[in-house]
């Protein structure tokens, strides 16, 4: 049922059917001009028990963390608790608009003052801003801000160069870019850091900031961090702190303490709500109390009187402005703090704790087969594999990862950091037993013995899927968003 290739909706449409009755419309007292009325809608003619069992099925096609284990790395798809998504349920939560007056809305803002603080108090710093919609768009405040306060706070326009390693997320230049900024690339050392003496000969008086992901996205934790840190301050720089891999430091070291100044905090990753699919993220940004008055706006602020508080909106003084049309994706919000008092200090230690266990026991259960670039180091929450089987030259990352499907798992991020060659990287997040991770360490050893036998096999796969090998690029370049039966491609774009 599930590999049986399923028609598009077009293709079960067929003249007549309805699934809803709607009442005549008025004509209206203006007429539609005459070159926006059409003669034929192109609608498919569907009933509803046609649309409900094709979307069913394509939902048991897809795969997702509720399904089986999705060891992306970088992206830490962890399984969300059910108990978040009855709390943003909640109607004082579900059932409320972002223009009602403060007064009318007081339990929500309380809960968004509240996480306000906990995020600061996880991370060590002053001030949080809940706007920003996602990761990279608070990695893009985290940098407006950072430019605001030096180039007008300081008064040192001349500083325009950020100084970014060689194994960061793409989004860090890009962001740099789209803030009109310079990027200078820094490249690794031997050990998976930051390389110290590169970093030290760019370090003028034309830096803005350095942008640094701790831990990694080798999975490491930078050896050289407070050094570097002081560095860049000493140079006149702030530091921003990609806070993709929070989850791997939660109740053990505090970016604020370690000499960041802003950091943005994916909520998707390391609190627990969804994650994928293009669906509402949440990344706050943090920052000390340098920053604070350029942070987003309007943040939630409370105001104790002599019986009761009062929650309300406030502007930072030197704000960047609005990086958001209201207040953040607040049911995003509500998943976060649900997942964060559900845990306590205690529980979101162990959160990192056993990310760090089960990201090592499973380095450690493929490193004799798949080689792990730097792996003498203990790593994080994830690491960095090569998709390089010895006895199999011709096999890479795409055959092992297109095989895995076979075995009923998620393949994990390939090709990244790109200073990796043939990179899977692999990230099990802490929510995984030790049976899943065994199981997935036998199929990982499984593929490479079949890559020595059966090279064919891996090349050819997934054989077990609704579809085959697929041409990538062009489906990422060229995406056919629209298939009507009877037009063509630019026929079924216009319509």
């Amino acid at each position: 049922m599930l590999n049986r290739p399923e028609p598009t909706i077009y293709e079960i449409s067929s003249p007549g059917r309805r699934g809803v009755t709607l009442p005549e419309l008025d004509v209206p007292e203006t007429p539609i001009p005459e070159e926006f009325v059409r003669d034929r809608l192109l609608l498919p003619e569907v009933t509803e028990l046609d649309v409900v069992r094709h979307f069913v099925r394509l939902s048991q096609k897809n795969f997702g963390v509720d399904v089986t284990f999705y060891p992306l790395g970088s992206c830490t798809m962890k399984y969300n608790p059910k108990v978040n998504e009855v709390a943003a349920r909640l109607p004082g939560f579900a059932r409320i608009h972002p223009l009602q007056a403060p007064e009318t809305v007081q339990g929500a803002l309380q809960l968004m003052y509240e996480l306000q603080q906990y995020l600061a108090e996880i991370t060590g710093f002053a001030a949080t801003s809940l706007q920003p919609a996602a990761g990279a768009h608070g990695e893009l405040t985290g940098i407006l801000m950072i430019r605001k306060a030096i180039h007008e706070g300081r008064g040192e326009p001349h500083r325009t160069k950020v100084l970014i390693p060689d194994s960061a997320h793409g989004t860090n230049p890009a962001s740099t870019t789209m803030s009109g900024l310079e990027v200078v690339e820094i490249p690794s050392d031997r050990r998976g850091n930051v390389d110290l003496e590169a970093l030290k000969a760019h370090l003028d008086d034309t830096v803005l900031a350095l942008m640094l992901t701790n831990p990694n996205t080798l999975g490491l934790f930078e050896e050289h961090l407070l050094e570097m840190t002081h560095l860049v301050h000493e140079a006149g720089g702030m530091v921003y702190g990609d806070g993709a891999n929070l989850n791997a430091i939660l109740g053990i070291a505090k970016p604020g303490e370690l000499g960041f100044d802003v950091l943005h905090i994916n909520l998707h990753k390391t609190f627990s709500t969804p994650h994928g699919g293009g669906g509402p993220g949440g990344g706050p940004v943090v920052c000390n109390e340098e920053l604070a008055p350029y942070l987003p706006g309007p943040v939630v602020t409370m105001e104790e009187h002599e019986n009761h508080v009062h929650y309300t909106w406030q502007m930072p003084e030197k704000s960047i402005g609005r990086v958001r049309a209201f207040w953040g994706n607040f049911a995003v919000l509500v998943r976060a703090y649900t997942y964060i008092r559900m845990l306590g200090p205690e529980g979101l230690r162990a959160v990192a704790e056993n990310a760090v266990l089960n990201a090592n026991y499973l380095a450690a259960r493929i490193k004799d087969v798949y080689p792990i670039p730097y792996g003498t180091r203990t790593c994080m929450h994830e690491f960095v594999a090569q998709g390089k089987i010895e006895g199999a030259p011709d096999v890479r990352a795409l055959d092992i990862a297109k095989r895995l499907i076979d075995y009923g798992f998620h393949p994990p991020t390939m090709y990244f950091p790109l200073i990796v060659p043939e990179a899977l990287m692999i990230e099990p997040t802490e929510t995984e037993s030790k049976q899943t991770l065994d199981a997935f360490a036998d199929a990982l050893l499984r593929i490479a013995e079949e890559a020595r036998t059966q090279p064919e096999l891996l090349k050819e796969a997934p054989h077990h899927a609704p579809v085959r090998r697929l041409d990538e690029v062009r489906a990422a370049r060229y995406p056919k968003l629209r298939d009507v039966p009877g037009l063509d491609e630019e026929e079924a774009l216009s319509s």
